[in-house]
C-alpha cells in the first residue's frame, strides 16, 4: 500500500511539472497560434520561457506611444509610476517625475469646491486624450479602443500589432475603399478596411539613443511596449515558473528514489 501511494504521488508530480511548465512559462497558446497562422513571427526578446523585455526598446516604445498613440488612444490601466517598476522600462524616479510633470492633470475639489489643474505626479494614471468615449466619437467618428491590454486582447498579440502598423498599402484597382477608410489587409475584422489612418512613417519619432527611426523599428518598439503594458509581470512569471519547475523536478527525483527504496525493501 505504501509503495502504491508513493508511485501515484510520483505520477501526480510529473503531471504537475508538465502542467506548471505550460501554464507559467509560455505565452498564451491562442496568441502564439494566431501569430504563427496569420502574421510574421517576430523574434521578440520576451519570447520563450526565459524571455525578458529589452529596456531600451520599452523606452523607445513609450516615446512612440506618447508622441503618436496617445493622441487618440487611452491607456487607463497604466500609471506613470509603473514606468519605474522592475521588469518594465525602468526609468529612474527622477525621470518618471519629469515625464508625469509634462502633463496637466485635473484635481480637486479645492477648499472653495472648485476643480483645478496641476502638473502630473507619478501616482497619476496616463491621461486620456478625451474626457469620455462620446467626446472621442464626436471628434474622430468612432471612439478608439483603450490599448492598455490590447496586446493580450488581440489574437497574435505583438505580432499582430506590428503587422497592422506596417500593413497599410494601396488598395488593388478592383477594390473600392469606403469614404474615411484606409486599406490594410491585416485588419481582417474590417475586411481590410480600417478607419485609423497610417499612424507611423519613417522618421516620425526621434530616438534619443540613435536607433534608426524607421517605420518597422518604431512599430516593433511600440508593439513591445504594449506587450509590457498588457503583461507587466511577465518576467516575474517566467522566474517563478522556472523555480517551480526546478522544485517539482527535484521532488520527482526524491520520490523516484523513495519508490526504488520501497521496492527494494519488499525483497
Amino acid at each position: 500500500m505504501k509503495m502504491k501511494m508513493i508511485h501515484k504521488l510520483s505520477i501526480a508530480v510529473a503531471f504537475a511539472t508538465v502542467t506548471a511548465g505550460a501554464a507559467l512559462l509560455s505565452i498564451p497558446a491562442a496568441h502564439a497560434e494566431g501569430a504563427e497562422a496569420h502574421f510574421e513571427h517576430m523574434n521578440w526578446s520576451f519570447n520563450g520561457p526565459f524571455g525578458t523585455f529589452d529596456r531600451s526598446q520599452l523606452r523607445r516604445g513609450y516615446k512612440v506611444y506618447k508622441e503618436v498613440c496617445a493622441t487618440c488612444h487611452s491607456m487607463e490601466f497604466m500609471h506613470f509610476r509603473n514606468l519605474a517598476e522592475e521588469g518594465g522600462p525602468e526609468f529612474s524616479e527622477a525621470q518618471v517625475k519629469a515625464l508625469a510633470a509634462e502633463y496637466q492633470v485635473q484635481d480637486g475639489p479645492d477648499q472653495a469646491g472648485d476643480m483645478f489643474e496641476r502638473p502630473g505626479k507619478p501616482q497619476d494614471a496616463f491621461p486620456s486624450p478625451f474626457p469620455n468615449p462620446e467626446a472621442a466619437a464626436a471628434s474622430l467618428g468612432a471612439a478608439p479602443p483603450d490599448i492598455s491590454l490590447i496586446a493580450k486582447a488581440r489574437e497574435g498579440g505583438p505580432d499582430y500589432i506590428h503587422a497592422l502598423l506596417t500593413g497599410y498599402e494601396e488598395a488593388p484597382a478592383d477594390v473600392k475603399v469606403p469614404a474615411g477608410g484606409h486599406y490594410n489587409p491585416v485588419f481582417v475584422a474590417g475586411n481590410g478596411f480600417i478607419a485609423m489612418p497610417p499612424p507611423l512613417a519613417d522618421g516620425q519619432v526621434d530616438y534619443d539613443d540613435g536607433t534608426p527611426n524607421t517605420l518597422d523599428q518604431m512599430s516593433q518598439d511600440v508593439s513591445a511596449f504594449l506587450m509590457w503594458t498588457a503583461e507587466p509581470k511577465l518576467e516575474a512569471r517566467h522566474r517563478i515558473g522556472f523555480q517551480v519547475m526546478i522544485y517539482l523536478l527535484a521532488l520527482s527525483g526524491l520520490l523516484f528514489f523513495a519508490t526504488r527504496k520501497v521496492w527494494a525493501d519488499q525483497h
